[in-house]
């Protein structure tokens, strides 16, 4: 008999999405602007924001790539610039630095939180500056939810007058210093894709620190449209606005948000109970308290020469039973694409790379879920 597929991370309702959906129909607000749009961003500020009153502005864009060019586009950068961007990442994090016929420069992870190394950052900036070509911007990932060393990142950037691009994709949710991610850079981008924390099916957003950015945001993103009674346009534009039917999704979403995140944890205790003893097999887990992840993905490395087996053997069982997990992002330096492009580091990327597996990590894996992934792996490690 077929297993049914056990996902790595798959979308979960909260159950009044339809209640914003179904009044976008009633009131016939189905072009891609509307109430839902304006409501959503306002969720959005008040959550990263709270009380702190930081002057952060929310602009949903129709994905997180969307927001992370248009985030380029505001940071001045332009054809022949470069960009320095985290290695170990999702290639929507590089591939808008190519859009704006930029260069990218990667640079290695370290091992605390896999994230942008400040040494090798600092050491990339110098080089760069070196040689006539200071870069632009930094591009900077809280990968699968955890936070990247925001301190010294950024103490890094303002020395060298660098606008940090916070890449906050995975991360809606997570906390540095009981601070929302998202909240940090002089730009910062969400994801709202199908399998994220919360999700719109397709979308993301742009987070601004002011309301002329946004404003500016939101101009080219829609076609860069000018104010006229004709359409005229004095700048390229985009087509990059989120629908008002997928941010009535949005909506509802946000209003279970705190307990995707608390499920997502649930999750990653899972793991850590199940790995628990077991020599050769680690659980990746925040430094210290003043790191907080969403886990979106738990995360296992494997020591070979302890457990007897590698990453594939694992991945390659669970896949059998129908379970999917998927090694850690492929770094962006060992890409095809990306070949030729400048690259600051050692091989801690590529380390992780080799040996890291993401499991399944749903909000919405019942126990039985539960059951089967922990049978699969321990019928693993018994063979």
């Amino acid at each position: 008999m077929n297993k049914d597929k056990i996902w790595l991370s798959s979308p979960h309702m909260g159950g009044n999405e339809l209640k914003y959906i179904n009044k976008a129909f009633e009131e016939n607000w189905i072009a891609p602007l509307g109430p839902n749009v304006n409501e959503f961003e306002k969720d959005i500020q008040k959550y990263l924001d709270g009380e702190q009153n930081q002057g952060i502005e929310v602009a949903a864009l129709s994905s997180g790539t969307a927001a992370l060019h248009l985030a380029l586009i505001l940071a001045g950068v332009r054809r022949d610039d470069e960009v320095i961007c985290q290695s170990m990442t999702f290639a929507a994090s590089a591939n808008p630095i190519v859009y704006q016929g930029a260069t990218p420069v990667f640079i290695d992870s370290e091992k605390k939180t896999l994230n942008l190394c400040p040494v090798q950052l600092e050491k990339a900036i110098k080089d760069r500056i070196a040689k006539g070509k200071k870069p632009k911007a930094i591009i900077a990932v809280h990968l699968y939810g955890m936070p990247y060393q925001v301190d010294e990142i950024h103490r890094i950037a303002s020395e060298y007058e660098i606008p940090v691009i916070e890449d906050s994709a995975e991360a809606l949710g997570s906390t540095y210093k009981n601070r929302k991610c998202g909240s940090f850079g002089d730009f910062a981008v969400l994801s709202f894709n199908g399998n994220k924390i919360i999700t719109t099916s397709g979308g993301g957003a742009l987070i601004t620190r002011n309301l002329s950015d946004k404003k500016k945001a939101v101009f080219l993103a829609t076609q860069a449209r000018d104010e006229a009674p004709h359409y005229q346009h004095s700048e390229i534009g985009y087509n990059y606005r989120l629908s008002n039917i997928s941010a009535g999704i949005g909506r509802g979403q946000m209003e279970v948000i705190d307990k995707r995140v608390s499920q997502r944890r649930e999750m990653f205790q899972f793991y850590v109970n199940l790995f628990r003893g077991i020599d050769g097999i680690s659980v990746f887990d925040e430094p210290d308290v003043e790191f907080f992840s969403n886990h979106w993905l738990s995360i296992i490395f494997i020591d070979k020469q302890k457990l007897g087996i590698d990453r594939e053997t694992l991945r390659k069982h669970l896949e059998a039973e129908n379970i999917e997990c998927r090694p850690l992002w492929k770094p962006m330096h060992l890409q095809p694409v990306f070949m030729n492009c400048p690259f600051y580091g050692t091989d801690v990327a590529e380390d992780l790379f080799k040996n890291g597996l993401c499991l399944p990590s749903g909000s919405n894996l019942a126990p039985k879920d539960r059951d089967r992934i922990k049978d699969a792996i321990l019928s693993c490690l018994k063979n």
